[in-house]
């Protein structure tokens, strides 16, 4: 029997610990998306939690390029996405490109942390999504030249991740069982043991 969208967001919701906020166990990457559109306005929440996001000298090196289902940049987007992406992202209303520059403002000297402050600030737009009852699914599997060109992104900037973004859809909508399946099976995590050290190798006490 199939599962409604709030039947899997349920299985895939993580244990509560107590004191943690709730976005963050709320906070999963479906991939089938309903139909209704979002706001302007919710987006605008959605950016204000990303423009807030700490960086290396305040330097704030992310960009993203938004495009709404049925705009020219969405299907730019969409088509530099693999074929496996591409199978049950374009059902999404907003697609987002993420992208850093690459060098200081400052002094023009490289940015090492460029790409992991655009991280962080995509983290906190997933999470601000989350909270607003959205759902995200940030890619890595698209073709970076491809999207560069199109969409006319200068070498300046490196290339993060393709965020696909809107309201959670019925499991069934993907109309594949691998993609079903992996809607709606739980989630899991390593233990803190495996991800927090007091010496390489040694878990921390918490």
């Amino acid at each position: 029997m199939s599962l409604s969208a709030s039947e899997a967001n349920q299985v895939k919701i993580a244990p509560v610990v107590e004191g943690v906020l709730t976005a963050f166990l709320e906070r999963w990457s479906a991939r089938s998306f309903a139909g209704r559109e979002v706001s302007p306005e919710t987006l605008r929440k959605i950016f204000e939690a990303a423009r807030w996001t700490a960086s290396a000298y305040n330097e704030q090196p992310w960009r993203f390029i938004v495009a709404r289902k049925g705009e020219a940049v969405y299907e730019k987007i969409s088509a530099a996405l693999i074929g496996f992406n591409q199978s049950w992202a374009g059902a999404a209303p907003v697609l987002i490109l993420g992208v850093a520059k690459a060098k200081f403002t400052h002094n023009g000297t490289d940015n090492a942390w460029a790409l992991y402050d655009l991280g962080a600030a995509s983290s906190y737009l997933a999470l601000q999504a989350t909270a607003l009852g959205l759902t995200t699914h940030q890619m890595a599997g698209y073709d970076q030249a491809a999207a560069r060109k199109a969409l006319s992104i200068p070498e300046e900037y490196a290339l993060g991740a393709v965020i696909a973004l809107g309201y959670q859809g019925d499991p069934a909508a993907l109309g594949n069982e691998q993609l079903i399946d992996l809607e709606t099976k739980p989630r899991d995590r390593k233990p803190l043991g495996e991800i927090v050290f007091s010496a390489w190798g040694e878990a921390a006490a918490l």
